[in-house]
């Protein structure tokens, strides 16, 4: 079948979040066909490039959602008109103090219909008609007390970030040789990212599926803590209903893990539809720490990950103050680095509580002191490898505050070590029972957990043990490929057919998509199906590039 990859922020580029998991699945999946439509984080990862393709990705398009440049498009009278009444259709719907998801539906589908016929919205979601109609809105009776408290500045920041979002109405995407040619649409996020997916559903019928590892509404309420309350309300409405409309119209909704699932159904997601899919993980990397367990060093405790407050690491070193007094031999080392500035003043912070913590501790006044926690990065030649930093220590430790699905820790199960962890996210859904669990930012706790497991090496073992057999069961790439290959058919074979095979000289094939094809089932081989001749005849248009 022919799959429209839906990303932002990704693949096919060589940086980017999720790239690695899209890769797998593409690779994996290597008997259906990829049409990837990518939205870019910037121009420096543009200018990075992409990472080497497999031959079934047939074709990319890709289009920045961090700049748009005016597209020329004048709209006449009767678009003006039509533009007005579906955007303050959809402010009204964000300042209402009962959601209404048909009105929503309507307003944005409304406008991208408009998109469609007229070339284009940018100039208009910039104009001064966006802003007067927000403020409409949000002074018309029966509006929320929040958004009647919007002033001038808060209505210009809610039209700007409308605007970035309703990009994807003005693209190109959807036509007949676009995205109305898969046979679905799979959105590697929710979002804006799925919202080409909603279009093609909209204008093509394609049926499309939604992946959510980290859900993009929780990542918004953690993003915008110092806006003010008119700002986080109006786009909480916003982001709130495209996510309930998104779920709605989705043939699947397959979230990373049960936290992430409690939030799909809370913003509306139909608990039939959704369907639970572990993020999928090489496990080969880890597989000689995960077999010589005696190589941990028995008194080093390591913490794995990218620095930043969310990590709470002064907790972790509170509770490593703790571990001392106990067991005075053990040491810490905390391996991994910053990704903003942010992350390196915290860095900064940390290491300097560190050397207060632990003043160098020297045998004699004529030699040098040693500090028991050090601050390491991987790559050099004592820690080439993060797999290298699991098999360093007897135990992994996980001290955050906020957590999404922790692949730390799954790596250190993969590597065999016993975990102490903090009860944030999906933690708990991911080590079972494999790993001693405490609650968050209390470093008592998490100091007697260590200090249990570093007195018990037979315990140690045990849960090491426990642990790895359950990160093979679940979480390998090989778990996540079957259960997207099932979902797929699944899918296909709930939609009826919409375009008739042709054979290799363009005629139509009878019979070719038989009628027991449509029974929801899992199959040993797939119907064959001729390859139609718009697959490698249609002409290229200059913004995308058919490999």
């Amino acid at each position: 079948m022919r799959i429209g990859l839906l990303t932002e922020g990704g693949y096919p580029y060589v940086g980017g979040e999720g790239g690695l998991w899209c890769d797998r699945l593409v690779r994996g999946l290597d008997r259906h066909e990829f049409d990837v439509y990518a939205f870019s984080s910037g121009e420096a990862q543009e200018d990075a490039g992409w990472v080497p393709l497999p031959p079934q990705v047939g074709r990319v398009r890709t289009a920045p959602l961090w700049t748009a440049e005016a597209d020329g498009v004048v709209h006449g009278r009767r678009a003006r008109r039509r533009f007005s009444e579906h955007y303050g259709e959809l402010a009204a719907v964000l300042c209402a103090a009962t959601p209404e998801a048909d009105r929503f539906a309507t307003a944005l589908l409304g406008l991208a219909e408009l998109a469609r016929d007229e070339g284009g919205l940018v100039a208009a979601l910039r104009s001064e008609t966006a802003v007067r109609a927000l403020e409409r809105a949000c002074r018309a009776p029966g509006a929320r007390r929040t958004a009647r408290e919007a002033r001038v500045p808060d209505l210009l920041t809610v039209a700007a970030h409308l605007e970035r979002a309703l990009r994807p109405l003005s693209l190109d995407w959807y036509e007949e040789d676009g995205l109305g040619a898969v046979d679905l649409c799979h959105a590697a996020a929710g979002g804006v990212t799925a919202l080409p997916g909603l279009l093609a559903h909209h204008f093509f019928g394609i049926p499309f599926l939604v992946t959510e590892y980290g859900v993009r509404l929780r990542t918004h309420y953690l993003t915008r803590p110092d806006s003010s309350p008119a700002v986080r309300s109006l786009l909480a409405a916003f982001h709130g209903a495209l996510a309930s409309e998104t779920y709605r119209r989705a043939a699947f909704v397959t979230p990373g893990n049960t936290h992430a699932r409690r939030w799909q159904e809370r913003c509306g997601a139909d608990r039939s539809k959704v369907r639970t899919v572990y993020p999928g993980m090489d496990a080969a990397p880890f597989a000689e720490a995960g077999e010589s367990p005696e190589t941990a060093d028995p008194h080093t405790l390591v913490w794995v990950g990218r620095v930043e407050p969310a990590k709470d690491l002064v907790s972790l070193l509170h509770a490593f103050a703790a571990i001392r007094k106990e067991e005075p031999r053990t040491r810490l080392r905390i391996v991994g680095g910053p990704a903003d500035p942010e992350g390196a003043a915290y860095l900064g912070h940390c290491r300097a509580l560190a050397a207060q913590l632990f003043p160098d501790e020297a045998e004699g006044p004529h030699s040098v002191g040693a500090n028991p926690v050090s601050f390491e990065e991987t790559g050099g030649p004592d820690l080439p490898t993060r797999t290298a930093a699991y098999a360093s220590a007897a135990v992994t430790v996980l001290s955050s505050v906020v957590e999404g699905f922790p692949a730390g820790l799954v790596e250190a199960m993969f590597c065999g070590r016993a975990t102490v962890s903090t009860d944030v996210g999906a933690v708990v859904e991911a080590i079972g029972g494999t790993g001693l669990v405490v609650p968050p930012r209390n470093p008592r706790a998490l100091a007697d957990a260590c200090v249990s497991l570093l007195r018990d090496p037979e315990r140690r073992a045990r849960l090491g043990a426990a642990a790895r057999a359950r990160a093979l069961e679940l979480f390998t790439v090989d778990q996540n490929i079957a259960a997207f290959h099932g979902i797929y058919l699944e899918i296909v074979a709930r939609t009826p057919a919409r375009r008739l095979p042709l054979d290799g000289t363009g005629a139509p094939l009878p019979f070719a998509a038989p009628a027991e094809a449509h029974v929801p089932g899992h199959w040993t081989e797939p119907t064959p199906r001729a390859v139609p001749t718009w697959a490698t005849q249609t002409p290229v248009p200059a913004t995308e590039t058919v490999r």
